[in-house]
């Protein structure tokens, strides 16, 4: 068993998860009572973060263990749902990569995250170039056309 405490939490952007446009949402990630206002100190200096979060309302029975067509179009092939990046996994977490706007305090206002309004954030992560993708990047034709409108 493993117990996690969220850091932080979503203020604002879509109240309701949508598939596409995600570029267009600007939101506030404001942290836990627990945290001291230090812990964002020199967040700033940085142009992006990567959020881990937990897709808090997906419900014990819609959560996927198996293939699935993504989004469940019938054109794309079935794949594990370790093979995408739907919602409705296991242990319910996302991971998005947003810009930062500002850092004000306890508040960082981010452009891009998918992540919708109450949403609990697990961590932040500053992101490093260095951390990125080495070398040429592989995907299924199906991928780019599902994410070809999400940002």
């Amino acid at each position: 068993m493993i117990s996690i405490q969220p850091v932080a939490f979503v203020k604002g952007g879509r109240a309701v998860a949508e598939d596409d446009q995600w570029d267009r949402e600007r939101a506030r990630i404001v942290l836990a009572d627990h945290l001291p206002d230090e812990a964002l100190m020199g967040l700033d200096t940085f142009s992006h973060a990567e959020i881990i979060f937990h897709f808090h309302l997906v419900p014990d029975n819609k959560v996927e263990t198996g293939a699935r067509h993504p989004r469940g179009n019938p054109d794309w092939p079935r794949a594990g749902i370790f093979a995408q990046r739907g919602k409705n996994r296991p242990n319910r977490i996302g991971v998005s990569v947003c810009r930062i706007l500002s850092v004000n305090g306890r508040e960082i206002e981010v452009q891009g995250l998918d992540a919708i309004d109450a949403t609990p954030i697990l961590d932040i992560k500053p992101v490093m170039r260095e951390f990125l993708p080495r070398g040429n990047i592989r995907q299924p034709d199906w991928a780019g056309e599902l994410m070809k409108d999400y940002w």
